[in-house]
């Protein structure tokens, strides 16, 4: 792997919590800061393409995710993204067939103790690198086809479908 594009989407991930409203919103991304700490041995490039909760992105968000991927001239492509819609938006870039593209995210924001966001990018991290070409998704420890994957929100983890 010459160089990982990294595109940042928001989600859980990447969210804060504000004390004074008791609510949560969608921060800077996470993910250079968890990469440093590692100290990975692999150039990356992070593309901070929107700060929106996964319920919140619409068909012209994932077109624009899209429009990204088949620009970036990498052909191994790590996305962050909310949970909740993260399979919507892999069956959308099936469309790309030349590139290894890992979608991942958290079931609780990245600044959280015992976050399984660190843990989650490392499975991704190892996925792009390994994987053929197509689409995946890295979440609870496993490589999942967006084709046979759900969230089981009762249960808050992703399952075959």
């Amino acid at each position: 792997m010459q160089q990982l594009a990294i595109i940042t989407t928001g989600g859980t991930i990447d969210k804060i919590y504000f004390d004074d409203k008791s609510d949560y919103k969608i921060g800077a991304p996470q993910i250079s800061d968890i990469l440093g700490q590692f100290g990975v041995a692999f150039d990356y490039e992070v593309h901070a393409l929107m700060r929106k909760d996964s319920l919140h992105i619409t068909d012209e968000d994932r077109a624009q995710i899209l429009a990204t991927v088949k620009a970036i001239p990498q052909d191994r492509i790590l996305i962050t993204h909310g949970t909740d819609s993260m399979v919507e938006t892999a069956r959308v870039l099936q469309a790309v067939t030349d590139k290894t593209i890992v979608l991942t995210g958290a079931l609780n924001p990245a600044r959280f103790m015992g976050s399984d966001a660190v843990f989650n990018i490392g499975c991704a991290v190892s996925a792009v690198q390994l994987l053929p070409p197509g689409v995946h998704i890295a979440m609870n420890g496993r490589i999942w086809d967006p084709l046979s994957v759900r969230k089981n929100r009762e249960a808050n983890r992703f399952e075959e479908a």
